[in-house]
């Protein structure tokens, strides 16, 4: 059996920031990442966790910008946080765009945003069982760490035995 090896991501969370304000998030050299949207939903309440996504490639403002957030019945009340990669030093532009896409896929796949309802069955848990999430800064109301090996079925078949005191007479 081949050992898998964990894969950590971490992410740099920041905002808030309105729609108007996105136009911030424009910096080509470090605006890819994810991004969360928080607002008014009818049946989950006001300034809830309605949407995950990335920014791949293109800059998270312009991203959300080729979104339709305007026409929600809330529109200025809506918050944007910007979810940047960190690490030791920036990888070459596939691994980045892989880490983006596990990121965002894990991020959907634990917290399930309202708006993110359609992504839920397209997600593989077979390739999230190895990845580990520190969320950093400003991530809201997403779990600080987020590990795929609690996240998807990978120890669902896992036997395992309770510890027992064994006491030596």
């Amino acid at each position: 059996m081949q050992e898998r090896i964990l894969r950590l991501i971490q992410i740099d969370w920041e905002g808030p920031y309105s729609l108007e304000t996105l136009t911030d998030l424009q910096d080509i050299s470090q605006d890819y990442g994810i991004y969360q949207i928080y607002g008014k939903h009818t049946v989950y309440g006001k300034d809830v966790l309605l949407y995950i996504g990335k920014a791949d490639q293109q800059t998270i403002g312009k991203r959300v910008s080729q979104e339709n957030w305007w026409n929600t019945n809330d529109s200025k009340q809506l918050k944007i946080y910007a979810g940047r990669l960190a690490g030791v030093s920036t990888p070459h532009e596939e691994l980045w765009s892989k880490e983006i896409d596990l990121a965002e896929r894990l991020l959907i796949s634990v917290h399930k945003p309202a708006y993110n309802s359609k992504s839920l069955s397209l997600i593989r848990d077979a390739e999230l069982q190895d990845i580990h999430i520190l969320n950093w800064g400003d991530h809201r109301d997403l779990l600080p760490e987020i590990s795929g090996l609690r996240w998807t079925s990978k120890l669902d078949t896992m036997e395992y035995e309770i510890y027992r005191y064994n006491a030596i007479e």
